[in-house]
Formats: C-alpha cells, structure tokens, sequence
C-alpha cells in the first residue's frame, strides 16, 4: 500500500491518556495536542493537503467554514508556513468581537469571502468561480474542502489508527467516538479500521448536518478513497453509526446543560472543550458511555477546537 506525501505539521503521535471523570475511568485519545496554533484534528489532514498544493505550486489555498471554523484557521497557519497565501469562505458575517479563530484568521491577513447560510450552500461553486478568476489573473489556486475531507486528506485518519493500535489493542475496544461535522476525521477511522481487520464501531456524534447526509457523506468519502488510490478492503457499514440529538441548538450554539458538563469535566481534568464540537461529542459519550461505566472498552477521540471557546465566552462563564 503506497501512502501519498505529507509535509510535517503535527506533533504526532498524540497521547492515548487512561483518565477519570465522574469516578469513570475511559480512553482519551489527545488530538487535541498535535500543535498549538496548528491544532486538532485537521492537522492530520492538511499534511497531505498542503504537501499537494505545494507540489502543484499553489499562490493561494481556497477553503470553507463557519465563522469560527477550526479548520479555516488550522488551513491559514499551514498555508502561511508553507508560503502560500490563504483566501478563506467563511458562512457568518464580519463582527466587532473578533476573537477565538476568526482572530487568528484575521490576524494572518487572510483574505475573506462573508456568505449566507443560503450562498454557503453553493460554496463549492462560488470558489470554484473565484477560483477561475483568479486564474485567469496568473494565480494558481488550490481548493481545500470544507474540513479537509477529501479522499487525500482523509489519510491523516488512516494513519491515526496505525498510530492507535501501536497504544492500545484495538481489538478489545468496542467503539471510538468522535465529533462529525464534515465527516473526514470518522471516514479515515473506519478505513484504517478496515485495512487492519479491526471490527471497532466509529460512533460518529453528528454536529451539524442531518443524521443522513452526514452518514451518507462519509460512506461516499469512504467509496472515493477506494476508487482513488485503488485500494480493496471490506468494510461493514454497521461499523458506522451516526448519533444524533446532540446539536438540536445547532452548530454555532450550546445550550448551558452542556456546556455545564464541559465546565465539571474540565474541572476535574484540566481538559477544555469547545462548543462546536468536542463539547455535543463527549455529551454524548458522557450520556451513551461514562454513565454506564463502559469507559475502557470505548475511546473518546478529542479533535481539538479550544480557539473556539472565545467567541461564547459569555456562556461558558454563565454556569
């Protein structure tokens, strides 16, 4: 199996911690620790994205979010360390409070595209038309998708589950639950699941999509890996289960039941977790897991996000 080209971004491997919350010892895999302007789980993804828009020699990378998106931020770094300029597509409109990952993006000097809930939508096409523009002013672009999830980045993922059976035996963990918001970090678990014969569920904690577009998103991720790199294995989509419920209040949101949580699991672990993401997925493994005391037989996977955190400063601070 040949495995593309990356550049060095992440500070990897991360931990695999046994920690206590609750008097409920579990696994916590720490993606949260690949970097510290440059962290989380899109990290992994943007080895190879960034190695490609280099090899292609880029002048700019092209790529999507929510306003506060980690990714768009962890894109910007990448891209800067690289000597590529960014231009960013970023759902949401400018504000005064500019903080959290917005910050750094602005920071950077990124240059931004403000859209609508409905143009974000379209934001594929939108960039591709700018992306045309661009070019046809002589600068070369280089299209990043929404979260890094493409059949190349999801290799960072792949190789996470490598990197994980050298900590632990896979094979005695009945789930790994993580955080889906474009579905790439749990579409790179369950193909490096499958390529090493482990039958490990992902539980995918749904934040932002419908329970079926995300499921079918990362099954077709799955599917254009296969074609891309030409690679057999068998997967069983039973592995896969979307859990839902836990973003009702929506992605840019948190109700104050859960950020409770989030405040009594930091307090305990010095561990933080952001609103988007992390914060809805342990919820749930809080919920579905720890309650249940199944915590050494599941692994919660800590994708990052603590730069998000600041912009609901308010409601963190409020419970």
């Amino acid at each position: 199996m040949k495995i593309p080209n990356k550049i060095d971004l992440a500070n990897i491997p991360t931990p695999l911690n046994t920690i206590t919350f609750n008097k409920t010892k579990f696994f916590i895999k720490r993606d949260d620790l690949t970097g510290v302007e440059l962290s989380g789980n899109k990290v992994r993804k943007l080895e190879y994205l960034i190695y490609q828009a280099k090899k292609e020699k880029a002048d700019y990378v092209f790529t999507r979010g929510g306003l506060q998106s980690n990714h768009c931020r962890a894109t910007v770094l990448a891209a800067s360390k690289a000597g590529i300029k960014s231009k960013l597509f970023l759902w949401g409109k400018p504000y005064e409070a500019v903080d959290g990952n917005y910050f750094i993006d602005k920071f950077l000097d990124s240059e931004v595209k403000y859209l609508s809930k409905k143009e974000y939508e379209h934001a594929s096409l939108i960039m591709d038309l700018e992306r045309r523009a661009f070019e046809k002013n002589g600068k070369k672009v280089f299209i990043i998708p929404e979260g890094g999830s493409s059949p190349l980045g999801i290799w960072g993922y792949v190789e996470c589950i490598e990197e994980m059976s050298l900590q632990v035996d896979l094979s005695l963990i009945q789930s790994i639950y993580v955080a889906a918001g474009s579905g790439g970090t749990a579409a790179g678990l369950l193909i490096g699941l499958a390529l090493n014969n482990v039958k490990t569920k992902v539980n995918a904690v749904n934040v932002l999509y419908s329970k079926d577009y995300i499921r079918n998103r990362i099954l077709t991720l799955i599917s254009e890996f296969k074609t891309h790199f030409d690679l057999k294995f068998d997967l069983d989509e039973n592995n896969l289960n979307i859990v839902d419920g836990y973003s009702e209040e929506g992605y840019k949101d948190i109700t104050e039941d859960k950020v409770k949580v989030i405040k009594d699991f930091a307090k305990q672990t010095g561990i933080i977790l952001d609103p988007a993401y992390t914060g809805k997925a342990f919820n749930a493994f809080n919920d579905l897991v720890l309650k249940k005391n199944k915590g050494m037989k599941n692994i919660f996977l800590h994708t990052g996000g603590l730069f998000g955190v600041f912009s609901h400063k308010k409601k963190y601070l409020s419970v």
